[in-house]
């Protein structure tokens, strides 16, 4: 029997958590995922030991979500954090509260998370069918509703459908790109994309002599600037510096306004500053260096510099080697103490959105209902996921809207095909 209620294809994290919803909500449930294994990429996440979600207020999780964070408020209403915790908790599976309210199952093991989405599949009778690609979704095109799905071995009816396939990043786990043909033949229009939560490249002096290859800095304050000088997003976490740009989770979350900037003014490059000592103003460091003269400038800086980047620093403002910080006239003091607080960086892009978490751009939300995630294209159609254009930063973020926009749509694919 080839029939089913509620059609999911996808079987990743916003996938399995909109299959559950619909099966608790009485539907009779298929999932189709075309890897043989489920949630290959949700066993990746977070290392490894996936952070479920974040235990952050809702003002700060939109915040946290840079790319349409806003269009999650009605989600939120009916799936947030908690939620999410709760849904977890409540079957068995304990959680831990760590930095910045990422939440870990308390295993590290993200396959945790992905068994107790599985068991939860079983509970409610889901039909799960690995391997098999979907080639076609089936549409009434004269009356406007999804009809079914055709893959490489069958065709399945349903009166619902839910895309829930990913977007471009991590093609290796199968995200790629397949929902985007769908929704366009369903109608719908695509937003640009772009690469987000990735490392950027640079062409600065100490990125092609490889002079500063491996150094990494903790805690420092990452800005983007547009060519006014306005600063366009600033992060203040550790970053590192590579052999073709820069890393780290301040690059990381600010890599998708950089591109997003280079598309959108044609520039060929932004600049960036880091502010190398977040926690000290310039007269700080001063008086700190004041009080230690007579040593050499060299000594003085190491607490707070690493050496290469201390050595290439005072390079740069003329400082002569071995120096005693007394003997440094006021100009080049200037010059250094404003360099340590605006270290100067160029960026002309990113590596490619195939190498990132996270895809910017997808299904354009002006043609989705935000209360039910179904299509306002083609009725019967719902999404979730990353195949809609919302990206966030990692911490947990990217993760929630998945669930969450996994379990509204699940919810009301059921009651929708189960009322029809």
């Amino acid at each position: 029997m080839n029939h089913y209620d509620v059609i999911v294809i996808g079987g990743g994290t916003s996938g399995m958590m909109a299959a559950i919803h619909a099966g608790l909500n009485g539907a009779k449930v298929l999932l189709l995922e075309k890897n043989t294994k489920l949630g290959r990429k949700l066993i990746l996440t977070g290392g490894g030991r996936c952070n479920v979600t974040n235990r952050s207020t809702r003002e700060d999780l939109i915040e946290h979500i840079p790319g349409n964070g806003k269009f999650l408020y009605s989600v939120l209403d009916q799936f947030d954090p908690q939620d999410i915790v709760d849904f977890f908790q409540s079957r068995g599976v304990l959680l831990k509260e760590e930095d910045h309210g990422r939440m870990f199952p308390i295993t590290d093991s993200a396959r945790t998370i992905r068994d107790c989405l599985i068991h939860e599949m079983q509970h409610y009778s889901i039909k799960m069918i690995t391997g098999e690609p979907v080639e076609e979704i089936l549409y009434d095109e004269i009356e406007g509703h999804v009809k079914g799905v055709r893959t490489s071995k069958a065709s399945y009816t349903a009166k619902a459908v839910i895309i829930a396939s990913g977007g471009k990043a991590y093609p290796r786990t199968g995200s790629t790109g397949d929902g985007y043909l769908w929704a366009r033949q369903a109608g719908h229009t695509l937003t640009d994309f772009y690469a987000t939560e990735v490392p950027l490249l640079s062409n600065d002096p100490f990125i092609k002599d490889k002079s500063l290859q491996g150094v990494s800095l903790r805690d420092v304050n990452v800005k983007v600037f547009d060519e006014q000088g306005k600063t366009i997003v600033a992060h203040q976490m550790d970053m590192i510096f590579t052999h073709f740009g820069y890393s780290g989770p301040a690059i990381l979350r600010c890599s998708g306004h950089v591109n997003l900037y280079l598309k959108e003014s044609q520039q060929k490059r932004v600049h960036l500053a880091v502010d190398l000592v977040p926690h000290s103003s310039i007269e700080d460091l001063k008086a700190n260096a004041e009080d230690q003269r007579e040593k050499q400038v060299d000594n003085i800086l190491r607490q707070w510099l690493p050496d290469k980047l201390s050595h290439l620093i005072q390079t740069q403002v003329g400082v002569k080697p071995k120096f005693a910080y007394k003997q440094v006239n006021h100009s080049i003091q200037e010059a250094l103490w404003h360099r340590i607080k605006h270290f100067p960086l160029t960026v002309y892009g990113s590596q490619p959105i195939e190498k990132g978490f996270v895809t910017g751009g997808g299904v354009n939300l002006k043609e989705i209902t935000p209360q039910t995630m179904e299509s306002k294209q083609m009725k019967g159609l719902y999404f979730c996921g990353e195949v809609i254009d919302i990206n966030g930063y990692t911490g947990g973020y990217n993760i929630t809207a998945a669930f969450a926009t996994g379990a509204v749509a699940g919810q009301h694919a059921a009651w929708a095909s189960l009322s029809s």
